[in-house]
């Protein structure tokens, strides 16, 4: 107790210009509902608007207000202002190549076991959807990009949903893991990456999202520590044959594949029911985990 009398605050409930609370604010993104449940990221700004077929929604309306706050457009329609997901950010963010959905990577930050501070090596950095999600639970990325424009892009929405701190844990190099996989030139606490001399530092987990990932297994056998886990995402069975042949011949323990299929129900008074459409098949994953060769 503090001499007041009052129980003194922990720091992380004190709103301040990073902490998504309070007031919106001009330069934040929020997303817009209408009353059909279609949903809308928006950029808020000063004299900006947001236009749909529905109507326009001045920005300035919005920004000063709370979260759940509710507007109507000029003809009428009513629309319900929050601060986005993960989720939501994943599945509206620019996008050069397809993203993990977000059924998939709750599965995947739960089977690798992430934690705050872990090395984490990821190729296929693709649009960024996995590196911003490995990002928010505060690990430190390296990301294996062969194109410059996904390179970039991931960059770019990575700082969107993860905001810009998030670069700072985020190393993206142009390189093929096919051909190698060098140790982690980042570590916790590191603002820029430095020059890492072999095996200075190893991997704590691994999430491959590549066409061939048994081609990297074992790089990995030397750049990650022993008991560390590798997640691998694939579409097709085919792939996912070829990769446990590739685990089941190395040091690697613990191996299983699942898949996650998402379905939500209808439930609306007395009417309860699956809904007709689900988000089902989208990829396997693999996982195993690193033991003594």
């Amino acid at each position: 107790m503090s001499g007041t009398g009052e129980a003194p605050r922990h720091p992380s409930l004190e709103a301040d210009d990073e902490t998504p609370a309070g007031e919106l604010r001009s330069g934040e993104t929020v997303l817009m509902i209408d009353s059909r449940q279609r949903r809308y990221l928006v950029a808020l700004q000063h004299g900006g608007e947001f236009h749909t077929h529905a109507g326009v929604v001045r920005h300035d309306e919005i920004i000063g207000s709370g979260e759940g706050s509710q507007f109507r457009s000029g003809s009428g329609a009513r629309f319900v202002v929050v601060r986005p997901t993960l989720a939501d950010q994943v599945l509206k963010m620019p996008r050069g190549a397809q993203v993990i959905y977000p059924k998939d990577l709750g599965a995947i930050w739960m089977l690798a076991d992430v934690r705050a501070g872990m090395s984490v090596f990821e190729t296929g950095v693709g649009s960024g959807a996995l590196s911003a999600t490995l990002l928010r639970g505060g690990a430190v990325v390296t990301g294996y990009e062969l194109r410059q424009d996904f390179a970039e892009r991931a960059q770019a929405n990575v700082a969107a949903a993860a905001g810009s701190e998030a670069l700072s844990r985020y190393d993206v190099q142009l390189r093929d893991a096919y051909d190698a996989v060098d140790p982690p030139r980042l570590t916790a606490g590191a603002a820029t990456p430095t020059a890492a001399t072999a095996h200075s530092a190893c991997y704590d987990r691994a999430v491959l999202d590549i066409p061939e990932p048994w081609r990297v297994v074992g790089h990995l056998v030397s750049t990650m520590r022993r008991g560390g886990i590798l997640v691998a995402y694939n579409p097709s069975v085919t792939q996912v044959q070829q990769l446990r042949r590739a685990l089941d011949d190395g040091p690697w323990a613990l191996i299983e594949t699942i898949e996650v299929l998402h379905r939500s129900w209808h439930v609306k008074g007395a009417s309860v029911r699956p809904d007709h459409r689900m988000v089902a098949h989208t990829g396997f994953l693999t996982h195993a985990r690193l033991i003594e060769a």
